[in-house]
């Protein structure tokens, strides 16, 4: 249990003590523990009602399917995960379990945070208690908790609201017509009255969800440029660092999403909730988490859906190829390649161009594993044309975003990776240093994996000594906040190489032990938080 974990529950402990000391009803403890740990802590409203009850969750697990057997059917397969999702706010229990958590916890769905009624159509408050009359306390509330207000769905069996009293109305009058009763002419102005008046009502409530909103277009502009700030700062920011500026940014929108927005509004907060996915995809590579960098881009994909922006779309595969191109087979790098290439189509975006570059560079990598040599170098060319063609007609902004756009610099850097990687060391080298020519000294990522590239050019060519002597450099250029297993992988591979062709030696087993010395990974309590 963590700390915040603790300090809720022994909150919640206290509460429940002094609650029935005043003779406070388990449900309206359960809302003075929501008033203490609601906002503090995220403690949803069914959580409450369990701390109110004193019991665990395998205790309400046990009520459950006893009271299952009980009606006669077979025993549920709820469990802790499913019922700890429940409480996190994570899941909401369908028809039948919300039926039966309102019969252990004596209360109506609205007391356990959910909207409408019980499936079982009657309450389940008069199990225990006959009124709110019968459940006031005794003395006045706990110094912490506030006063208990009789209107608390916590507290009494919850009022209709205006909403459900207009639908019974029509209702009864539905059911009146299906039975074929008649009704006098006074009687009918009055009952067209009331269901008029029930019509224009739900009218107006269905007005005013459409145009509610929780969140505010200028906050909406924030996180906006929020986004676009944490794009910036992908080369240069250790990745730790932007990864829970990045989450905590991720949680905001989340919250937003979670209630009802004007269209327009969901559709912003789909779009940035599918960039800081596909960003936090991006970190998971370069932490070298692949499970949790798959993961995210699944979630960028789903929030891109729901835009409908095919752009959007084909980036996120796109930076998703990344994860099988580093970590996995260049083969399904090259098919989610081709299918962001294909989402793009004919739209001048970030996407049409990067998507063929890891075509090509996935290529290059089936050309290593001993593939047809000559067509999958011609293919990868071919590759390397179409991207310089898409890049031609992308717009300035896009230019100059290293992270939801692609640079001159990024283009010059991976056409020469490929170079490197088919053999042809010569036009690479060119290439390679063109692409450091074109980048600041603040973004250290690229810059270190283009000097793995040159020494592994030295090395094709046979010069060991100068292979070596520029791998120490790259690792010697960044700080190791910055030493990720993405920005340390050629490095490997670089001495993976030089053992194989030239055996072991002084100079190899010193870059070998900087190596070892150079690795920084993500602390374990931050994954644990994120996944």
């Amino acid at each position: 249990m963590s700390g915040r974990q603790l300090r809720e529950t022994e909150i919640a402990r206290k509460v429940r003590a002094q609650g029935l000391a005043d003779g406070y009803t388990l449900a309206q403890i359960a809302g003075q523990i929501y008033d203490a740990c609601g906002q503090r802590f995220g403690t949803t409203r069914v959580k409450a009602h369990r701390l109110s009850h004193g019991v665990a969750l395998a205790d309400v697990i046990e009520q459950v399917r006893a009271l299952f057997k009980r009606d006669g059917k077979s025993v549920p397969g709820i469990g802790e995960t499913l019922l700890s999702a429940y409480e996190s706010g994570m899941k909401r229990p369908g028809p039948e379990y919300l039926h039966y958590l309102c019969l252990v916890y004596h209360v109506e769905p609205l007391a356990l945070g959910y909207d409408g009624p019980c499936i079982c159509g009657h309450g389940h408050e008069f199990l225990v208690d006959a009124s709110f009359e019968d459940n006031k306390p005794r003395n006045s509330p706990a110094p912490w908790a506030g006063p208990a207000s009789p209107a608390s769905p916590d507290n009494c069996t919850p009022s209709l609201d205006g909403g459900e009293e207009d639908e019974n109305v029509l209702r009864r009058t539905l059911l009146r017509l299906l039975a074929g009763g008649t009704v006098s002419a006074a009687g009918l102005n009055e009952l067209n009255e009331e269901v008029l008046g029930a019509v224009e009502n739900l009218r107006r409530r269905m007005d005013e969800t459409m145009v509610a909103a929780t969140v505010s277009p200028a906050m909406l502009d924030q996180w906006e440029q929020a986004t676009s700030g944490f794009g910036r700062q992908y080369m240069n920011t250790p990745p730790v660092r932007l990864l829970c500026d990045v989450m905590l940014e991720f949680a905001a929108v989340r919250k937003a999403l979670n209630h009802r927005q004007p269209v327009e509004m969901q559709e912003r907060l789909c779009r940035m909730s599918a960039q800081l996915a596909g960003l936090s995809g991006m970190l998971m590579i370069d932490l070298g988490d692949q499970r949790l960098a798959r993961s995210f881009f699944r979630t960028g994909r789903m929030a891109a859906d729901e835009t409908g922006d095919r752009a959007l779309r084909a980036w996120v595969t796109a930076r998703e190829s990344l994860v099988p191109l580093y970590y996995g087979d260049p083969r399904e790098a090259l098919t989610l390649a081709k299918k962001s290439r294909d989402l793009a189509g004919t739209t001048p975006c970030a996407a049409r161009t990067m998507a063929p570059v890891v075509e090509a560079r996935a290529l290059a990598k089936i050309a290593g594993l001993g593939g047809s040599r000559h067509d999958v170098v011609e293919e990868a060319k071919r590759a390397l044309h179409r991207a310089r063609a898409a890049f031609s007609q992308m717009n300035a902004s896009d230019r100059e975003d290293p992270a939801f756009g692609y640079t001159e610099r990024q283009l010059y850097f991976y056409q020469g990776d490929v170079l490197v990687r088919l053999g042809q060391t010569v036009e690479a080298d060119v290439i390679l240093e063109k692409a450091l020519s074109h980048y600041s000294d603040e973004d250290l990522l690229d810059q270190t994996l283009i000097r793995f590239d040159r020494a592994l050019c030295r090395l094709i060519e046979g010069d060991v000594e100068a292979a070596l002597q520029l791998g120490r450099a790259a690792i010697e250029l960044v700080d190791k906040d910055h030493r990720t297993d993405l920005l340390l992988k050629p490095g490997y591979d670089l001495e993976k190489a030089v053992r194989a062709k030239h055996g072991d030696s002084p100079e190899l087993k010193q870059f070998r032990e900087m190596l070892a010395e150079s690795r920084v990974g993500i602390p374990k309590d931050l994954i644990k938080d994120v996944g």
